[in-house]
């Protein structure tokens, strides 16, 4: 077997293993391995109770390395995240403990309630893939992943992610609540596993198995059509047309480049060596919708990021 079908083979099982253990979320399933391969991070944003913990403790079960789960709070501090650095009287000197952000998948549940500063702290794991505390620089594992969580129906004591924290977040996804079928078989997957606790240890994917897996993701190809249209779906809403006359700040080239990702990655997933105009159409709103802020008088209305982009999709066809 070549590295190539066996990065593919391993990624597909890794697919099939999540996806039993999360009814009705094959989106969900789907995006959060788009953005593992991507090298990217991940905000999902839905009502209590739909599965965002635990589709990312699935997913953590599943890869090399070690998981930390993040409780935001109002009085969380950024050393809470990052460690800091300890006196110790035995030694005369000051010792670093790293904090839970030093793990291979960490996920920041009601991120929305970490103050500023803690949401900042943030930025440099996230962006860069290393934290700085005491002066000194210390990278992050590899693979390294950033999963949040908020919920978008309380907003008391929470604290909006700043436009610059939002940009680094490949995918922003949006969950509902399921209907009545998928209610009952989440019921009975529930009442089975509660019926046998103790399950076979999962084995979890190589890090070289995941590493050449997003070597390969970067060399599937996009045509120059597809790019084309990529650039133009981020430029209606910058410049012209209905679109861009509601958005007062537009999608910044890092919305291309993460869409262009993202296409490259779900083409891998589906066994293909090339993007489709239509992996672009359906990843442009988790792509993109986060990139940019609604002007006044279209927030007035109750548009949001998400309507904006459709609009560009209809104002703007593939070929």
């Amino acid at each position: 077997m070549d590295d190539t079908q066996g990065a593919w083979d391993a990624v597909a099982a890794l697919r099939a293993q999540i996806g039993a253990g999360l009814i009705g979320h094959e989106r969900l399933v789907e995006r959060l391995l788009i953005a593992l391969l991507a090298g990217g991070h991940v905000l999902i944003e839905g009502p209590p109770g739909v599965a965002k913990t635990r589709a990312v403790t699935l997913l953590a079960a599943h890869l090399p390395g070690d998981y930390a789960r993040i409780q935001c709070t109002p009085d969380l501090l950024p050393s809470d995240l990052t460690g800091m650095q300890v006196f110790r009287p035995e030694t005369g000197r000051f010792d670093f403990m790293p904090g839970p952000v030093f793990h291979t998948l960490v996920l920041v549940d009601e991120i929305n309630r970490a103050p500023p500063k803690v949401q900042s702290a943030l930025l440099e794991a996230m962006a860069e893939r290393q934290v700085t505390v005491g002066g000194t620089t210390r990278a992050l594992p590899d693979p390294f992943m950033v999963v949040a969580t908020q919920n978008p129906i309380e907003h008391e004591g929470t604290f909006p992610l700043p436009e610059a924290q939002l940009d680094r977040f490949l995918l922003h996804l949006s969950l509902g609540l399921p209907d009545a079928e998928t209610e009952r078989s989440i019921l009975d997957l529930v009442e089975a596993e509660a019926a046998q606790p103790d399950q076979t240890p999962i084995a979890a994917l190589d890090a070289n198995l995941i590493r050449a897996a997003r070597r390969q993701v970067a060399q599937v190809h996009l045509a120059p059509l597809l790019k084309d249209y990529i650039i133009r779906l981020v430029m209606a809403t910058r410049t012209g047309g209905a679109v861009a006359e509601q958005v007062e700040h537009a999608v910044s080239p890092r919305g291309t480049l993460a869409l262009a990702a993202a296409v490259r990655a779900k083409a891998w997933l589906a066994g293909r060596d090339h993007g489709l105009p239509e992996d672009a159409e359906d990843l442009a709103a988790d792509a993109l919708s986060h990139r940019l802020v609604p002007s006044w008088a279209a927030a007035s209305e109750g548009r949001v990021g998400r309507d904006l982009i459709a609009d560009a999709q209809r104002e703007v066809q593939p070929w």
